[in-house]
């Protein structure tokens, strides 16, 4: 056998061996691997592949599909303008809210008056600044600070308005707590009475001192001080450099008005009127009501003194240098009553240092400092009235300075007698908040009528815990109120 046949011979055993099934042996019955060719058989199934241009275009110019785009646009259309006449409809027949009236900073919360200012902090201005904590837990937005000036009392030249008593401190202290208070929100007022030691807050001739005043005015200013406060106004008022200096304060900074205040005791209802016009003071602290006074009287007190002038112009105050602690002038019943009173009044509600915690005459401001201490100890037995009453304040002092009723809604009388006195304080669609005071030594029920009076209100604040607990719920129409005790409701807008 030649070579070309051995070539011949190995060809046709391979292809022998790829025509062999998959048996897994040999002809011969022994195993031996091989190749194996699968054939796959071909997908003949039709894919579809959409209709052409030409067809689309066919099928879309029939008359079906031309009325049933048709119907879809113009359904689409008035499914449109329906929605916009509603929303319309709906902006047209909602109430309107009413425009916040223009307010400045000595509106929206409680001033703090700090006649004595070593007696406050026995380090002085510098213990005032490091008291600024305290006041800011209490929401205090301005600080009546003073006097602090130089006079002997009964002198007129010894005056120095712009000369800073060393007994309290030095100028560059005032100017350290003016800037510490700016940071935390709260302002200055510096109370320049005159004569504040002496028989007479004007030295018996207030023309005497006017043009001091003048100078004294704006030198504070320039340092920063937020405003100026006077004590027994009308005696300034009738002067012939009034005009100028109130015309001081007309003028702004550009960013926070300065305000111009004074305060009056021992005038009529009438007389605090026209000088309020008469002055146009930014404030004026009026004594009024008199708490000795029955409560329909302070309650014609209170009306009109909110219906004749603005009351952003009202400060509401029952205590001072001149008219003694809070606890003092009201010692016929609880001070939180009377508390209440002034936080819900339409106005600026201004306290001085201890009624906080209802000081009483004779009592040290340092009982406020033990309080301080005993809250940082965690000493729970050590609570007592003055915490008590510290409570009630700080709460009621939260409650004015967020609640717009409270910070510039009207006021309607609802009840009045010889002991009690109750009123309604409400702003547009805001919450509600109902006062009712009873400093009797007998309970009441006041019939209380408005179309604005829900049946039910919640409990806000309470001097009687354990009748009216805060956040019950208590009768609006028929009021039950228990002998020297107040409840602040609330309840929302009825539209």
């Amino acid at each position: 056998m030649n070579k070309e046949d051995d070539m011949r011979e190995v060809e046709l055993n391979e292809m022998d061996q790829e025509k062999q099934p998959m048996t897994g042996e040999t002809p011969t019955g022994t195993e031996k691997n091989g190749c194996v060719k699968v054939k796959v058989p071909e997908d003949t199934e039709v894919k579809f592949t959409g209709l052409s241009k030409e067809e689309l275009m066919k099928v879309a110019g029939t008359a079906g599909w031309v009325r049933t785009r048709w119907a879809l646009l113009v359904l689409f259309w008035l499914g449109w303008v329906g929605m916009l006449a509603g929303a319309i409809v709906i902006i047209v027949q909602a109430p309107r809210c009413k425009p916040i009236p223009e307010m400045n900073w000595w509106n929206e919360g409680l001033l703090y008056q700090i006649s004595d200012v070593n007696e406050f902090s026995e380090n002085g201005l510098k213990g005032v600044e490091e008291k600024l904590d305290y006041l800011n837990q209490m929401k205090v937005k301005g600080l009546v600070l003073g006097p602090i000036h130089t006079v002997q009392a009964d002198q007129s030249s010894t005056l120095e308005l712009t000369s800073i008593n060393p007994e309290f401190g030095s100028e560059s202290q005032l100017i350290s707590l003016l800037n510490r208070a700016h940071r935390k929100g709260i302002s200055i007022v510096l109370d320049l009475t005159p004569n504040y030691e002496g028989v007479s807050a004007w030295f018996n001739n207030a023309a005497s001192v006017a043009e001091r005043l003048k100078e004294a005015c704006v030198y504070w200013l320039s340092k920063g001080v937020d405003g100026i406060f006077l004590s027994q106004l009308n005696d300034i008022v009738n002067t012939e450099a009034w005009p100028s200096v109130q015309g001081m304060f007309n003028k702004t900074d550009g960013t926070k008005k300065r305000a111009l205040m004074g305060s009056v005791t021992g005038l009529s209802v009438d007389d605090v009127s026209h000088l309020l016009n008469r002055s146009s003071v930014d404030l004026l602290l009026t004594g009024l009501p008199d708490p000795a006074e029955p409560g329909v009287r302070q309650a014609q007190v209170i009306r009109k003194l909110y219906a004749e002038h603005l009351q952003t112009s009202l400060g509401w105050s029952l205590s001072g240098r001149t008219l003694g602690s809070l606890a003092s002038r009201t010692p016929a019943a609880p001070v939180r009553l009377f508390q209440m009173l002034l936080f819900t009044l339409p106005g600026t509600p201004v306290f001085s240092a201890g009624d906080e915690v209802g000081l009483k005459a004779g009592e040290k401001l340092e009982a406020m400092w033990d309080l301080e201490s005993q809250a940082e100890d965690g000493n729970a037995t050590a609570k007592g009235e003055h915490t008590a009453v510290h409570d009630f304040f700080k709460a009621l002092s939260d409650l004015k300075g967020k609640e717009r009723s409270l910070l510039h809604g009207e006021y309607i009388s609802l009840h009045s007698s010889p002991t009690s006195l109750a009123f309604l304080r409400l702003w547009d669609q805001s919450e509600r908040f109902l006062v009712a005071l009873n400093w009797g030594k007998d309970s009441v029920t006041m019939t209380l009528t408005n179309s604005d009076l829900p049946a039910v209100a919640r409990v806000r604040a309470s001097t009687d815990t354990e009748n009216l607990a805060v956040d019950s719920k208590v009768s609006v129409e028929k009021l039950e109120l228990g002998p020297k005790q107040a409840v602040l409701l609330s309840y929302a807008f009825p539209g």
